[in-house]
C-alpha cells in the first residue's frame, strides 16, 4: 500500500472478497452481473499489475467499515516518458458522496512524490460530468477531446483528456 489513507475513503490493496464489483460500477446499468469467475479474474489482474510493471491498483474503501466501494489505480505503462495515468470507479449506491474526489486527491498526492511521474493524466467519457468534476477538484485541467480514443464494451468511444503536472 502507498500510505494513501487520508480523507474520507481508505485506499488499500484489493481483497479477494470485494463488496463492490467491477461491473457494478458501469453505466449504463445494462451490463451483465459478473460471475464469481469474472470477479476472481478481475482481482487477479489487479494484484498482478505491480509485479508486471503496469502500475498500482487500490480498492477505495469506506473508512469506518473497510467495505470496498470502488477502485483507483495509477497506470505506469508510459512511465519511461514521464507519463502515468489514473482511472477510478465507485459503485452506484455510493456515488455523489465524495469518494472519488477524495481517493483521487490521495492518489495524486502520493503519485506526485514519485520522481518518475512528470505528468498525470486521466480520460473521461464526455457524458460523465461527475467524473469530470472530481478530476478538476483534484487539480486536473481539461485539455481536450480525443475522438474515438478507446474501445469500451466493443465500441469506440470519445474521451476527454485531463492532465496534471505535479511539479508545476
Amino acid at each position: 500500500m502507498c500510505g494513501c489513507d487520508r480523507g474520507r475513503p481508505r485506499t488499500r490493496p484489493p481483497s479477494s472478497r470485494p463488496r463492490a464489483t467491477p461491473t457494478s460500477r458501469s453505466s449504463p446499468p445494462s451490463r451483465p452481473t459478473p460471475t464469481p469467475e469474472a470477479v476472481a479474474a478481475y482481482l487477479a489482474r489487479q494484484h498482478g499489475r505491480t509485479a508486471q510493471g503496469q502500475g498500482y491498483s487500490f480498492a477505495v474503501a469506506d473508512r469506518a467499515s473497510d467495505e470496498a466501494v470502488g477502485g483507483i489505480g495509477l497506470w505506469t505503462g508510459e512511465i519511461d516518458t514521464g507519463r502515468a495515468s489514473t482511472g477510478y470507479w465507485v459503485a452506484p449506491p455510493v456515488r455523489g458522496r465524495g469518494y472519488v474526489t477524495d481517493a483521487l486527491r490521495t492518489l495524486v498526492g502520493w503519485a506526485s512524490g514519485l520522481p518518475e511521474v512528470e505528468r498525470l493524466q486521466l480520460f473521461v467519457e464526455p457524458w460523465n460530468e461527475a467524473s469530470a468534476r472530481a478530476a478538476v477538484a483534484a487539480g486536473f485541467e481539461r485539455e481536450g477531446l480525443l475522438r474515438s480514443w478507446q474501445r469500451v464494451g466493443g465500441s469506440r468511444r470519445d474521451m476527454v483528456v485531463y492532465g496534471l503536472l505535479p511539479r508545476r
